[in-house]
């Protein structure tokens, strides 16, 4: 192999150095493969009951207030307790929601109140999990290595998300929803179990218990940094407007291609596998914030695009573009998170993370669900890619910190950095200097940019 090609290959040295990140990196993927069978069962058993766009839509709206209030005050529980706790729990929360999908299906005439109910569950806890998970890859993996432990994250979700869809509609199509349910239900089990196996996690020595002062400490701390504002508000936008995947099953209906919808929901994934498989650059890269902005442009323009054309295999193409997009924009606001963010705020500002990233796809879904029961799916798709696209140039022009981010000169990281150099100890007490404790500090860095 010439050193060159071997130069773009995945860096693993994260997969060497770390057993909890193999361990985290193996549980990740069972858990995906089996949430992927409901996130495919559960849209498509609510099309069956309604036949309403706006009905599977709908699922947005009843998952927004449980991630935006869970989300929030599990970023604070994240940062109070034992990391491993949160995460083992809400785990195992997650595979009894998906035996009562299971329990629902066997019912001679399933029940249409019980996926609402469900999926606001999920929510919930969803959002309590996620930033335990999201702060807890700081803690595991050295500071040099967030940007290619954040490849090989991206990397173990395409894996899921090319495999799992795909199967996921033969098994929905052929063998209906009770066996992508069981699936659900074994993978969680599993992954209960390898999540047990993780080490210890405890809070930063002095840490706060989780109170609404504490949430505010860390808005106030992401308010005040323009360049985690405008990784939050890129992707919230780019989510919002460009999030077309509840209507996929609408969309193949259009296109006469029941066929094609398995593979809708993997083609983003496959763009993003190939941009995974040749992310070794990402490790010398040090302008993230360019990967988040002309990543969710691309994003956009793709899905535009898909939803222009009317030609299968080329709206197949188009998604898996938008996907390739999609992981330069995540592996960029993944990086700039872990290399900025203090520890002691880490599961706070995780909080607030899990809301960019979360509520964009349900606000989403409301969007585009109800625009495709008055326009149809294809047009929902195209005007929704042509105002991502609009939303991420205005950002961009408004927080120009974002663009010029370096992490070989940027303030933050180079405090991250200097924090990680000293030790686990440094960590444990930079809640007692002022960076953290003192309001001055929450002011924006030098160029006067504010939210």
């Amino acid at each position: 192999m010439t050193p060159k090609l071997a130069a773009l290959l995945p860096d693993l040295a994260p997969w060497r150095s770390s057993r909890d990140f193999r361990l985290l990196w193996t549980q990740g993927l069972v858990t995906y493969l089996g949430s992927v069978m409901a996130l495919i069962a559960l849209p498509l058993q609510i099309k069956d009951l309604t036949g309403s766009p706006l009905a599977v839509g709908a699922m947005g709206a009843v998952e927004l207030v449980p991630l935006v209030v869970f989300g929030l005050y599990g970023g604070a529980l994240a940062d109070a307790v034992d990391r491993r706790k949160v995460i083992v729990l809400t785990e195992a929360g997650l595979g009894l929601l998906a035996a009562v999908l299971l329990v629902n299906a066997l019912l001679p005439s399933p029940l249409l109140w019980p996926l609402y109910v469900v999926a606001g569950g999920v929510a919930a806890l969803a959002g309590l999990q996620r930033p335990a998970l999201d702060s807890l890859l700081a803690r595991i993996v050295p500071h040099d290595q967030l940007a290619a432990a954040a490849a090989l994250n991206a990397l173990r979700w395409q894996a899921g998300a090319i495999a799992g869809p795909a199967l996921a509609g033969l098994v929905v199509a052929y063998a209906g929803n009770v066996p992508a349910y069981a699936t659900t239900v074994v993978c969680f089990c599993l992954s209960v179990l390898m999540c047990r196996r993780l080490s210890s996690v405890p809070p930063v020595e002095h840490a706060a218990k989780p109170s609404l002062r504490g949430i505010a400490e860390g808005a106030r701390y992401a308010w005040s940094r323009p360049v985690l504002l405008g990784t939050y508000a890129i992707d919230l936008s780019a989510m919002f407007f460009a999030f077309p995947n509840t209507i996929f099953p609408f969309l193949a209906d259009e296109l006469d291609a029941d066929w094609s919808l398995g593979l809708m929901y993997s083609a983003g994934a496959v763009g993003s596998l190939l941009v995974s498989l040749t992310s070794g650059w990402v490790s010398r890269t040090q302008r993230h914030g360019l990967l988040v902005v002309f990543g969710a442009a691309g994003w956009g323009l793709a899905m535009a695009a898909a939803g222009w054309t009317s030609q299968v295999w080329l709206v197949l193409v188009c998604l898996g573009l938008a996907g390739a997009g999609d992981m330069l924009s995540g592996l960029g606001r993944s990086t700039i998170w872990n290399q900025t963010i203090p520890d002691r705020l880490r599961g706070r500002l995780a909080g607030i993370e899990v809301l960019s990233y979360s509520v964009g796809p349900q606000l989403g879904q409301v969007r585009a669900g109800a625009m495709a029961g008055w326009t149809g799916a294809r047009p929902a798709i195209w005007t929704g890619g042509l105002a991502c696209v609009a939303a991420v140039g205005m950002l961009t022009v408004a927080l120009p910190r974002l663009v010029s981010y370096d992490a070989r000169t940027d303030e933050d990281a180079a405090r991250r950095r200097a924090d990680e150099e000293a030790g686990p100890r440094a960590r444990d007490t930079t809640g007692s200097g002022r960076e953290d404790t003192d309001p001055t500090a929450l002011t924006p860095g030098p160029g006067g940019e504010s939210g």
